[in-house]
């Protein structure tokens, strides 16, 4: 085969209501943008790369106007050069956010590419360790009632999800007698077999989230992700050292140096890590060496139809987001879309990550 270049870089933005009013400890949302890529050589007979970001708008811009150019003419089969290509190009716009975001929606496209290039299933052109990913149920949000939290709980059941997390720290750790209840509820209609996972988004302080800590135990919980912010890695090491359930964070990683200093400082026994955000896929597997080399297990952040190839690929993998949102965004934007079976997604066979763009389909949440 020629070595083909890249010729056109392509970006748009889509912005999809939720189903209903969402929320968690520090935030609330009413919809979702999703930034999709897709790039192409100059021959209209090879196919497309196609890649994505959760992020706004704005990434469009950045991928118009820095990293397409970037790689114009280079090389699709190097994919490490295109990355570092667009790292120089975004050095004063700063290699940290929403221009992360969106590097990382073009470095997944371009490795989607390859992959279709060169016929082969991304995960086997990565190199698959396992056969499967598993994943956790999430969402919970501190929005809902019970009976829209026990429809949600019940519907991973029935899905084979033995793993389910739900959202606490409402208002910023105001209401912590409603998270206490929520938590309570959550583990009497999944029962005691489930895995049970409570997200705070960063919302309690320090010694408040040792006391909800000390109050989950009698519930079983194992997952405590975020109990403070991510910003505040002593914090993080201070809730670690006090709790009995694993202690996590990592989702707003967007550089290597991010998860290196948050190893360092003992912060987490499991290192969150977002595809969509850290720099794609080039930047994960050094994120995941690194996690390796402190002993610490990884866990995929949400976009599972984004994570599944990578995911496959890395020894230490804990397990997949199976998020709410993002688990409906991506059953209606690509074909064929991830499905969840048995707690666990087996990825295709088909050259690339095998999903189609339904392009005429989603073009009425076209934002951008």
């Amino acid at each position: 085969m020629a070595d083909p270049t890249l010729a056109e870089v392509t970006a748009r933005a889509y912005t999809v209501p939720t189903d209903a009013p969402e929320a968690d400890g520090t935030l609330a949302w009413d919809s979702t943008t999703i930034v999709v890529v897709e790039v192409r050589t100059s021959d209209p007979a090879l196919p497309c790369g196609l890649g994505w970001t959760y992020a706004p708008g704005a990434a469009v811009g950045v991928v118009d106007g820095l990293l397409g150019p970037a790689v114009a003419g280079r090389p699709v089969l190097d994919v490490p050069g295109c990355w570092e290509a667009m790292s120089r190009a975004v050095r004063n716009a700063g290699r940290t956010g929403l221009v992360m975001m969106a590097l990382s929606a073009v470095d997944t496209a371009i490795w989607d590419l390859k992959a279709r290039l060169l016929d082969l299933p991304l995960h086997r052109l990565f190199g698959a360790t396992r056969d499967t990913v598993p994943v956790y149920g999430s969402g919970g949000f501190t929005t809902y009632d019970e009976a829209r939290l026990r429809a949600q709980l019940t519907g991973w059941l029935d899905q084979g999800i033995d793993r389910v997390k739900i959202k606490i720290g409402e208002d910023r750790g105001r209401r912590t007698d409603r998270d206490l209840e929520r938590v309570a509820f959550a583990r009497q209609v999944v029962g005691d077999d489930t895995d049970l996972y409570v997200d705070a988004n960063g919302g309690y302080e320090r010694k408040q989230a040792i006391r909800i800590g000390e109050r989950l135990d009698a519930h079983g919980v194992g997952w405590f992700e975020e109990p403070v912010s991510s910003e505040d890695l002593d914090g993080l090491r201070f809730v670690r050292e006090h709790v009995d359930a694993d202690v996590t964070a990592g989702e707003y990683g967007d550089r290597l140096a991010y998860f290196s200093t948050m190893l360092r400082a003992g912060a987490v026994d499991c290192l969150q890590v977002d595809v969509s955000r850290c720099g794609g896929y080039t930047e994960w597997m050094r994120i995941c060496a690194v996690a390796a080399a402190s002993g610490l297990s990884v866990s995929g952040h949400c976009a599972p139809g984004l994570h599944v190839p990578v995911a496959i690929a890395t020894p230490d993998f804990r397990h997949l987001e199976w998020f709410h949102d993002h688990v409906r965004i991506e059953s209606e934007f690509f074909d064929p879309a991830p499905v969840a079976t048995g707690g666990s997604i087996r990825p295709t066979e088909e050259p690339g990550r095998g999903l189609v763009l339904r392009s005429a389909d989603v073009e009425r949440y076209r934002s951008a």
